[in-house]
């Protein structure tokens, strides 16, 4: 009878959702030993002055944050020179882009992204009944007749991520400044690592209505766990999103430390400085381990592993010496790992290790059997 239940309830899902598989747990979460390189956080504690406005916030856990966020949106509207009805605040950006889009899809609409990009919008526009169109780019360059004429010229919305996720490649801000110009159609500008890049776009929303543009404070300022992201873009679009956010979505301490981060930015600057270096370092260091690395303006790379093995076999190689890297089954990476820039000691131990893997793979050829059969175990 619980199971005759269970599919009456279950057949009262819309088919969108109804397509959903239910989400197993996880296995157990790595433990202190493995060197987490795997989610492109910033590895380090904050300063101590943001550190005490969140220690101080929890003295008032009994309150409710600011309804609409409001204290942290006048803040952020203060830093980057914008009206406060231009800022919307989230719960990391990934609310917000969620809110993004609940508000522009319909089942059967389109939404165009470039490829490869961040995978969690094809999650999203799936849930919503939206057909998801992956537009491939050049590293350097974006496919303007593709998107303004081509298969995606129907999107309600486009998706860029800049720089780009996995890739950390970085468009030029007048590149993206001539799509909006030429399009009619909003595009979402995902900025989650600008603070790691040459340059940012938040100057275009002030002239062209059609752009909306994210930030996060999980990358460059060492909030992954506390979840504070911001949109800009026109008041007559933010106002909108904010209408169906959900009531108190963040909470005291992630006012806070978002409050207190913008207020101090400049003691962030030596962070940032070990992180761009790190990733010089980094990239030089793979080179000469026979990786092809993209030239990487995030806080993170994405690396072509040594002729031989794909990006899996490297992921489950270096989880086994307690390294933990990404890996991406899509089309074009799949002999890649992406890996994210932490402390020096963190990457000295990557790359210990991944010089142990590739000297393993390199045996003279009288050893090619044993080679052969030492790699296999590895799989």
């Amino acid at each position: 009878m619980s199971d005759a239940k269970l599919q009456t309830v279950l057949s009262a899902l819309p088919p969108v959702t109804r397509q959903l598989d239910a989400l197993p747990s996880n296995g157990p979460a790595p433990d202190g030993n493995f060197v987490k390189l795997n989610t492109n956080e910033n590895p380090f504690p904050l300063p101590p002055i943001i550190m005490q406005s969140a220690v101080a916030a929890l003295k008032c856990q009994y309150l409710y944050p600011d309804d609409d966020n409001i204290s942290l949106r006048e803040a952020a509207s203060s830093t980057y020179g914008v009206s406060r009805d231009q800022v919307i605040a989230g719960n990391g950006s990934s609310e917000l882009l969620g809110l993004i889009y609940r508000a522009f899809l319909a089942p059967g609409d389109k939404v165009a992204m470039m490829s490869p990009g961040f995978s969690f919008n094809r999650k999203l526009a799936m849930i919503q009944g939206a057909e998801f169109l992956e537009v491939g780019c050049q590293a350097h360059s974006l496919p303007m007749e593709q998107l303004l004429s081509g298969p995606a010229k129907d999107a309600k919305f486009i998706m860029l991520a800049n720089p780009n996720n996995p890739t950390g490649t970085f468009l030029p801000i007048s590149d993206i400044e001539r799509l909006v110009a030429q399009s009619d159609r909003l595009v979402v500008l995902d900025e989650a690592y600008v603070d790691f890049a040459p340059d940012h776009g938040l100057r275009l929303i002030n002239q062209y209505p059609n752009v909306l543009i994210l930030r996060s404070f999980s990358k460059s300022y060492a909030a992954a766990g506390i979840r504070v992201g911001f949109g800009f873009g026109h008041p007559e679009i933010i106002g909108r999103l904010r209408n169906i956010q959900n009531v108190f979505n963040m909470n005291v301490i992630g006012h806070a430390v978002g409050i207190s981060v913008l207020a101090h930015r400049g003691a962030y600057a030596e962070n940032h400085k070990h992180i761009k270096d790190e990733r010089e370092r980094v990239t030089v260091a793979l080179s000469q381990l026979g990786f092809s690395v993209t030239p990487s303006r995030a806080n993170f790379l994405l690396a072509r592993v040594p002729a031989g093995q794909d990006g899996s076999w490297w992921q489950a190689a270096l989880e086994r010496q307690k390294i933990l890297v990404a890996f991406f089954p899509d089309k074009g990476l799949e002999h890649c790992i992406r890996v994210s820039i932490g402390t020096k000691e963190q990457m000295d131990a990557f790359l210990a290790a991944a010089g142990d893997i590739a000297g393993s793979l390199m045996v003279p050829s009288s050893k090619g059997r044993e080679a052969s059969g030492s790699a296999s175990s590895l799989r």
